[in-house]
Formats: structure tokens, C-alpha cells, sequence
């Protein structure tokens, strides 16, 4: 071995030792899981000791009416906001600055306040001015509360939806386009052809953690007397005050929330297996 050959690999730098012994982090780990354990395993031993068959066969169809609400509400929302976020989507990539202006600041606003704000400026606010409703035939619409809901979430879902489809168009290589318009493909064959199959496997999880916060986001329209899985929990429990009425439904919110994540993984799994070695 030559000199110069030896000082380069004296000067290489050696893997760091394997850490022995229980350092501080490996203990709060330790200590932050059992935690959870002691916290899991007293949750079950409440629910058993707390069981009550009454009260479960006179509530029990209240919460699977809740649960069907909310499924739908989070449904229609989540697809009538998808069709309205592509051209939402289109024209925040547009070259016209009047569009591209107006499809931003629609996502900004949206984006940028609470959900429950704006159910409230839906629901109360666009209320306000029932005569003008009536006039022009839309005051049956929004004095219904379950129709402000989904349209407040719809508005809200889109503008969401939006970003992560123009992020996921945006990610795909622009030699794609070159290459589509070289081979004498149209603009709109190109893009469902070979640009949407490659962004939607970039924008799935997206979508999917998209779907699960507006699961969870349900929950206010309660506050609007549209009895979904949160309205009934919060009417059997202002009847019976048992504090299980609650415990029982964030169970079921976390049931839908798991099997969401498992559905979006298995999804990703198959549409990405070509990519798998």
C-alpha cells in the first residue's frame, strides 16, 4: 500500500460504537410505553366493570344511526370535493393570474381557518339573509342543517384537495410532458394516460390522512344538530351521564380510522408493485 493510499485511510472515519447499557432515551421509551400499557389495560378494566346491557340495547342503534351519518356526510364530501378541487387544481397551475389569483385565495381562506368557522359562516351567517335566499330559491337548502354541513365540508375538503393533486401533478418529471408531446400524444391524453397514474400514487397517502381528519372533523357538525356519531354520543350521555358514552365513541372513531389506513396501505401495495424488488 502506498503512502498516500494509507494516510486516506487513516483519515476515514470509523462506524461509532454501538451504544451499551440503558441510556436516558431508551428508558423514557421504555417508560412512555408502559405508560400506555397501564393506561390501555385500566381503560378495559373500566369498560368491563362499567358494562351495562341496558343501557347498550336502548343506545346501541342510536350510535350505528350516527355512525351511518357520519360515513355519509365524510362521503359525499369527500367526492363532490374532489370533482370541484380539479379545476380548483387546474386553475392554481394556470397561467392566467386572474384565475390562478382567484383559485388561491379560495384555497388560502379554506386552508387557512377552522373548519368550525366556517361551518358557522355556512350555517348561521349565509342564514342571515333568507329573503335573498327565497327570492332566488336556495332558502330550503341552506336552513337545513345537514346540507350547510355538507356543503361547508365540501367547500373545505376541495380546497385540500386541490393542493395535494397539484403537488402530486407538479412532483411528475417535466421530461414526461416532452416526452408524450414527442411521441405526438394530446395535452389531456398525456395527462390521464401517464402524468395522473404517476401522481396519484404520489398523492395516495395524502388523500388518505385527507379522509381520516375529515372523519374526525365530523364530529362538530353536533354542534349544528346534525346527529351524527358525535351528536348521539352527546345525547345519550346529556340522558344517562355515563362518561363510557364517550369512551365508546372514540373507540369507534378509532376503529374507522385504523381500517382507513390499512385500506389506503393495501392500495398503495398493489399499485406500486411494479416498483417493488
Amino acid at each position: 500500500m502506498s503512502a498516500a493510499a494509507a494516510d486516506v485511510a487513516t483519515k476515514v472515519e470509523k462506524p461509532p460504537a454501538i451504544p451499551r447499557g440503558w441510556s436516558r432515551q431508551r428508558v423514557l421509551g421504555y417508560a412512555l410505553v408502559g405508560l400506555w400499557i397501564v393506561l390501555g389495560i385500566g381503560m378495559i378494566v373500566y369498560l368491563v366493570e362499567a358494562w351495562n346491557s341496558e343501557l347498550f340495547q336502548k343506545y346501541a342503534p342510536g350510535y350505528i344511526s350516527g355512525l351511518g351519518v357520519t360515513v355519509t356526510l365524510v362521503a359525499v364530501s369527500i367526492v363532490l370535493g374532489a370533482v370541484l378541487s380539479v379545476p380548483v387544481a387546474y386553475a392554481r397551475m394556470s397561467r392566467n393570474r386572474t384565475l390562478s389569483s382567484f383559485a388561491y385565495a379560495y384555497v388560502y381562506f379554506f386552508r387557512g381557518t377552522p373548519l368550525l368557522t366556517q361551518v358557522f359562516l355556512i350555517y348561521y351567517g349565509v342564514g342571515s339573509f333568507r329573503p335573498a335566499l327565497e327570492a332566488v330559491g336556495l332558502w330550503g337548502f341552506f336552513r337545513e342543517a345537514w346540507y350547510c354541513a355538507i356543503f361547508s365540508f365540501t367547500l373545505n375538503t376541495a380546497a385540500y384537495q386541490a393542493e395535494i393533486l397539484r403537488g402530486a401533478i407538479e412532483s411528475v418529471p417535466r421530461g414526461q410532458w416532452e416526452g408524450a408531446a414527442s411521441l405526438g400524444l394530446h395535452k389531456l391524453q398525456t395527462l390521464r394516460k401517464i402524468i395522473l397514474p404517476q401522481a396519484l400514487i404520489v398523492a395516495l397517502r395524502p388523500y388518505g390522512n385527507e379522509i381520516i381528519l375529515m372523519i374526525k372533523g365530523s364530529a362538530i357538525v353536533a354542534l349544528i344538530t346534525v346527529y351524527d356519531l358525535m351528536g348521539i354520543t352527546k345525547l345519550t350521555y346529556s340522558r344517562t351521564f355515563d362518561f363510557q358514552s364517550y369512551v365508546w365513541a372514540a373507540i369507534i372513531y378509532l376503529i374507522i380510522v385504523e381500517t382507513l389506513r390499512h385500506v389506503v396501505e393495501w392500495i398503495e401495495r398493489r399499485i406500486t408493485i411494479h416498483l417493488q424488488r
